[in-house]
């Protein structure tokens, strides 16, 4: 999450060396792009098979702690901040 690095542990040699990065050239792509409720072509209606939108939403949630943790730690205020803006 940008912004966060002095927030977080930072990787040891382990996840270091099983972590890649890479960049691809993307040549060609499609994507369909709408807004309002699907409209499909009127034979298609007849057909056996659902159609509609299916929302997809991200969003964060309450902050369960490791149960390991210490409970005198508390998250960062960058990461309560982030957080108390979603709820």
């Amino acid at each position: 999450m940008k912004g966060r690095w002095e927030d977080v542990r930072k990787p040891n040699q382990k996840e270091l060396k099983a972590t890649t990065v890479l960049a691809i050239s993307i040549e060609q792509a499609s994507s369909k792009i709408r807004t309002g409720p699907p409209k499909d072509d009127l034979e298609d209606y007849s057909l056996d098979i659902w159609a509609g939108v299916l929302p997809i939403v991200q969003s964060f949630e309450k902050l369960i702690p490791d149960s390991e943790l210490d409970s005198s730690i508390k998250p960062s205020i960058n990461l309560q901040n982030l957080i108390q803006t979603q709820l």
